[in-house]
């Protein structure tokens, strides 16, 4: 048994990456799915054309490497985060389409709470705030619009998870309703501090108990796939949200290290150690990763639109065919002008959490065209990156009374573009450090399985091994870099006023 299979199941796409026992990439397979909009603000998934596609990748990626099920040590699974599900115990169907991270169809509901006085309830025992960014309000619009849904669930007939649940439910043929500590911790019915769900929150949301999976760690035994999944019962031993499990693929295992994604969105987590740090700057408190029982805290910032705001220049302008064709194309924009996009098509996340904010350009012109808006849209990512990165030093700097010294780590489709990767560096003043392994979020995942399985390496040798492709050091003067993220504050003030 010397490969492990890493489920990466993401916003767009389905993907099986099959590791062999030095933790190299064998093959990949990979299958987009339907986004569903049925209203403003509104984000859904077809959770069966999730699982569909997830099994089908799984096997593909097995049949055309000629390795068989039995040869597998164990399934790591790494997941979009928030997503909701609750299907039916009996017949594994889900009651509705999953609802999605960025869906916001429940803004007015966190605001009757937010004036109801829940919001320090949910900060200092979730680490998060009151935003339909989170699971928990989404389970309590389902359970109240699904007709017969909260009398079930009362009654012990429905089940609830984020994505890594529904796909561990599937994969186990409906034996293992379970989730690990990093998934639990963004729902915002978790308790980050005791480990355990939060009772008061569960109760406010009228969430009942029995809807709830079991909270595990990241590397632990999730039970065995049923047979007829893959042709044999492999063990699931890793789970991790995305962006946890991409911190862990990162090798950002020691306090002050930080590693950015930059895929539908961005998230950024700057490890804190086994002490959570509350934000004071709009930033979340949430759980790293769990391991033998013990916890280790992130500050996390969540930039809402980054790689789909290169997703628009090509479906909703059409100025591009290939999101590579962004950086390009930027490049040969007027220096002269100064288009800013603030790109808050679902809202702004942190660190200004406004989720009925919309995004707007500012600084166009008679001569402003596609280049442009290319440079504009790689620009933002830069620009909400560094209000990451600017919210999180202060809260380390108020917890510790001195600035960290961040290592910087990106990843993620985005992080491939060298032009993106340098902006970002020129609009941070900070170096950027590219991993060898671009597939850190599969990695981590097929990390903790096989740590578990005992195939793959300890933390330290673990973090031994990443390797830097290259670093990028910022270039542009002290007075460009502060006359642009002026700018964009500017922009960001502007947008939020209309």
């Amino acid at each position: 048994m010397s490969f492990i299979l890493a489920i990466d199941q993401g916003t767009t796409s389905s993907r099986a990456i099959l590791f062999d026992a030095a933790m190299q990439v064998v093959g990949i397979a990979q299958q987009e799915f339907r986004q569903h909009f049925p209203r403003d603000g509104w984000v859904e998934h077809d959770a069966e054309e999730i699982w569909t596609t997830t099994l089908a990748v799984c096997r593909r990626v097995l049949a055309d490497h000629a390795v068989a099920a039995n040869q597998l040590a164990g399934i790591g699974i790494t997941n979009q985060r928030e997503t909701t599900v609750i299907w039916d115990r009996q017949t594994g169907r889900p009651i509705h389409n999953a609802i999605v991270w960025q869906d916001r169809r429940t803004a007015a509901l966190c605001a009757g709470l937010l004036r109801d006085g829940l919001e320090p309830v949910v900060e200092a025992q979730t680490g998060l705030r009151l935003d339909p960014y989170f699971s928990g309000t989404k389970v309590k619009w389902l359970l109240d619009t699904i007709e017969g849904a909260r009398e079930s669930a009362a009654a012990g007939a429905l089940a609830f998870g984020t994505i890594d649940s529904f796909l561990i439910w599937r994969l186990t043929g409906g034996q293992v309703h379970a989730t690990d500590a990093t998934n639990a911790a963004r729902t915002l019915l978790f308790d980050i501090h005791r480990g355990v769900w939060s009772e008061e929150i569960c109760r406010a949301l009228d969430v009942p108990a029995a809807l709830l999976p079991e909270v595990k760690d990241s590397a632990a035994d999730f039970g065995l796939t049923d047979p007829a999944m893959l042709g044999a019962a492999v063990p699931i031993l890793g789970v991790a949200g995305d962006q946890q499990a991409a911190t862990i693929g990162q090798a950002c295992f020691a306090p002050g290290m930080m590693k950015s994604t930059y895929g539908t969105g961005c998230f950024a987590l700057l490890n804190t150690g086994t002490h959570p740090v509350a934000s004071s700057h709009r930033m979340l408190t949430t759980i790293a990763y769990q391991l033998d029982g013990r916890r280790t805290y992130a500050l996390e910032g969540s930039i809402f639109i980054a790689g789909a705001a290169v997703q628009w220049l090509r479906d909703g302008l059409g100025i591009i065919d290939s999101a590579a064709q962004s950086g390009v194309l930027a490049q040969r924009a007027d220096p002269s002008q100064h288009v800013t996009l603030v790109p808050a098509f679902t809202g702004l996340g942190a660190p200004y959490w406004v989720p009925e904010c919309r995004g707007a350009v500012f600084g166009l012109t008679r001569n402003s065209g596609p280049a442009e808006f290319a440079r504009a849209a790689l620009d933002s990512v830069a620009f909400q990156t560094r209000d990451l990165w600017e919210a999180m030093q202060a809260d380390w700097c108020q917890a510790h009374g001195h600035s960290p010294d961040v290592v910087l780590r990106v990843d993620g489709g985005m992080s491939a573009s060298d032009y993106t990767m340098q902006r970002l560096s020129d609009i941070l003043g900070a170096p950027v450090d590219r991993p060898v392994m671009q597939e850190t979020t599969a990695l981590g995942a097929a990390w903790l399985a096989g740590m578990r399985a005992g195939l793959y390496p300890g933390m330290e040798e673990f973090a031994a091994g990443w390797a830097l492709d290259r670093q990028f050091a910022p270039g542009l003067p002290e007075p460009d870099r502060r006359e642009a993220y002026d700018r964009w504050k500017r922009a960001v003030a502007a947008a939020m006023a209309v």
